[in-house]
């Protein structure tokens, strides 16, 4: 089977971490063309370092790292540092990244990509906010048909929000962006809190990975034992959803997932309900549907795989 080849848009973040890392431990299924970043969890000069250090962990400096916007598309930018930490990816000895971002901007190189590969060739996958792809679907729209599909941990139905009453983050972060990407026409498949909050980092699975003997175990029980601290406190679950690792675990094992298609929009005016994710799961307003939309999880298939691949890593 030819892997899938993906460009992946993300903010890290922890679990951006470790999705990256089980993106690179499974080239069989997956060939990473590129790493974007973009202003989220932290700022871009962090986000841009910590994606660095995780390809020098993952022994991948040979792929491409694109920095990208810093700043949301028409508002003011909100980090989740609380979360994080100060450097976006605390309570892990990352190496100390020698890479630098290479050229262009990360807008740019989706752009110039797209644009000179096959049509239908590459899944963007989305672990942050939506800025970067939105702000170039809208400096060249003609790049939509191009992209086989978009992958995103983004959003949320019947799980409410994580950094408001109703909103996911990096809906709620960029807005705009998202509008953008869920009303351009390109393929989409939704991975939202609905889903995330039903893969757990219990103490038996995060003892599994730290007990794998190699760095990237190590490093993943790390930084999963930081950042689930506040999940913890906030939820009062035996363990902290994990994200954006769900979005590389359906393109690997699509059958661990179910959902369904529907229309999914997202909410860009209310004052109390910006970035929601309005999810007209049940079919009653006639919009047409544009996401396949993932609702269950086979969370111990999903640990199981993900122990496995982060095993194959230095």
């Amino acid at each position: 089977m030819t892997p899938t080849r993906i460009i992946i848009d993300t903010d890290p973040g922890q679990d951006d971490a470790v999705a990256i890392l089980l993106a690179l431990a499974s080239p069989k299924d997956l060939t990473v063309e590129a790493i974007l970043t973009v202003g989220g969890n932290s700022g871009i000069a962090n986000t841009t370092r910590n994606a660095a250090a995780i390809l020098e962990l993952a022994g991948r400096t040979d792929i491409p790292l694109h920095s990208g916007c810093d700043l949301p598309l028409a508002r003011p930018p909100v980090r989740a540092e609380h979360v994080h930490g100060e450097s976006g990816l605390d309570g892990a000895d990352l190496p100390r990244p020698t890479k630098q971002a290479d050229s262009p901007h990360a807008v740019e190189f989706l752009i110039e990509t797209l644009r000179h590969e096959p049509e239908g060739s590459l899944t963007i996958v989305t672990l942050g906010p939506m800025t970067n792809l939105a702000t170039a679907l809208q400096k060249a729209p003609d790049i939509a048909p191009r992209i086989h599909r978009v992958v995103s941990m983004i959003g949320a139905c019947f799980e409410g929000g994580n950094i408001t009453p109703n909103a996911e983050f990096n809906a709620y972060v960029d807005p705009e962006a998202a509008a953008i990407v869920l009303g351009s026409g390109v393929p989409l498949v939704i991975l939202p809190l609905d889903v995330t909050h039903q893969v757990l980092t219990t103490p038996s699975r995060l003892g599994r990975i730290r007990a794998l003997g190699n760095a990237a175990g190590r490093c993943v029980g790390g930084m999963l034992g930081f950042s689930e601290r506040f999940d913890l406190e906030k939820y009062g679950w035996a363990g902290a959803p994990l994200h954006d690792p769900c979005t590389i675990m359906w393109l690997l094992r699509p059958d661990l997932f179910q959902g369904r298609l529907v229309n999914v929009e997202v909410e860009t005016q209310s004052a109390l309900s910006s970035g929601q994710t309005v999810v007209d799961y049940w079919s009653v307003t006639g919009r047409p549907a544009n996401a396949l939309y993932l609702r269950d999880v086979d969370s111990d298939g999903f640990y199981q795989v993900l122990t496995e691949r982060l095993a194959r890593l230095p």
